[in-house]
């Protein structure tokens, strides 16, 4: 089934969780934050939502600095 990721195109398989697909795409998930059809998703939920088809994902990660 097809999600955007980033604005582009992702094809995955059904049931997948936000989990599974970070884990997939090698994200340690304390890195990012996750916006999942814009809201923003806590890491406590990432393994609970399941992602269906024409879900819009983004994944932002945290850059140090200063």
């Amino acid at each position: 089934m097809m999600i955007t990721l980033n604005g582009k195109s992702r094809d995955i398989t059904t049931g997948t969780t936000l989990q599974e697909l970070l884990d997939q795409l090698h994200i340690d998930c304390r890195t990012v934050v996750v916006e999942h059809n814009r809201q923003i998703v806590s890491r406590q939920q990432l393994a609970e939502i399941v992602l269906s088809a024409d879900d819009s994902l983004e994944v932002i990660h945290f850059v140090g600095g200063g």
